[in-house]
């Protein structure tokens, strides 16, 4: 993860050690493996995962995180009630913009393209998709909503944001 660069001081002695902190560790940094996180579900109602499977990663370079969640629903999933929230590892920053990703939802025989929205300010992100199959506009994802979940379908969501720190 790359950190704030050193402040020099006129007449300081640059050594290997920290060239290499400096130069070497910030740009290896920038080519890191993702991290592995648990996010968390919500809902009004929350939902309980049961047998499915969510997992996250992210990749933070600098305050840009980008972070993946995949969330598998299983035969004892139960959906609860109410627009879903998954959880980022950092919180954004507070900054006047919402940040927008993208989110997929194989359904079935169907699959719903949406998108993936988190205020700014803000610790989790919903997926939007289309309210219907002849209906563009979109909606909170629910466990009704774009389609009626059930064991196999499988959601993919993706947002890149500032965080706060």
């Amino acid at each position: 993860m790359t950190f704030a660069p050193k402040t020099w001081i006129v007449g300081e002695t640059v050594t290997a050690a920290l060239l290499n902190q400096e130069i070497r560790d910030q740009f290896n940094s920038m080519f890191d493996a993702w991290t592995t996180y648990t996010p968390t579900w919500t809902a009004t109602t929350n939902p309980a995962l049961g047998n499915g499977v969510l997992t996250g990663r992210y990749l933070k370079v600098g305050r840009t995180c980008l972070a993946d969640i995949r969330l598998e629903m299983g035969s004892t999933t139960t959906y609860g009630s109410g627009a879903y929230a998954f959880s980022v590892p950092f919180a954004a920053t507070s900054a006047v913009v919402d940040y927008l990703g993208t989110a997929r939802l194989a359904a079935g025989a169907s699959t719903w393209a949406g998108q993936a929205v988190m205020s700014a300010g803000s610790t989790v992100f919903s997926c939007t998709f289309p309210t219907s199959a002849t209906d563009s506009r979109a909606a909170s994802m629910t466990g009704a909503a774009p389609s009626t979940l059930a064991a196999g379908h499988i959601l993919r969501a993706q947002i890149e944001y500032q965080t706060a720190n």
